[in-house]
């Protein structure tokens, strides 16, 4: 899944049978899944099944003159909902893993050694990159964002 993929607004012009979309095993599914916590998986497997509520009743255009229809304006807001969770999610799960490691040295006294070699490499998640690029002219995105807890506008990429 990448933001930049569907760039014209009547890719789906006309297309009425464009109602549900799968998303194939992948980056997105093994990062998920390595999230620590179950809420961040759920959240997110949410968000990626929320597009097939969506689709159905969005217009595929083509009526009238001009008229592109909704399907890549909504395909491309949900692509770009979903890379922001996924990266709000890694920034969290690496900040917990930097606290865990943190308390497992004072607390354990486990040397810093260790824990980074042992233990850490169990824990991190896949190193696949997750972006969405800055959209401010085109049409409003930001409408999922609040479903995110402590979301950093400078995270682009994670």
């Amino acid at each position: 899944l990448k933001d930049g993929m569907i760039t014209e607004n009547d890719t789906f012009i006309g297309c009425e049978n464009l109602k549900h979309v799968d998303l194939v095993e992948g980056e997105l599914h093994e990062t998920t899944a390595a999230l620590l916590l179950e809420g961040w998986k759920n959240n997110i497997g949410e968000e990626i099944n929320s597009i097939n509520q969506i689709l159905p009743t969005a217009r595929a255009g083509g009526d009238l003159y001009n008229d592109v229809g909704e399907k890549a304006i909504v395909i491309r807001t949900w692509i770009r909902a979903v890379l922001r969770k996924i990266i709000h999610y890694k920034a969290q799960h690496q900040s917990a893993l930097e606290e865990a490691a943190a308390v497992l040295q004072l607390q354990v006294a486990l040397p810093q050694d260790i824990v980074m070699k042992n233990v850490i490499p169990f824990l991190e998640l896949p190193s696949y990159t997750f972006e969405v690029g800055d959209h401010e002219d085109e049409e409003d995105d930001s409408d999922n964002e609040d479903d995110v807890d402590d979301f950093d506008d400078d995270e682009s990429s994670y």
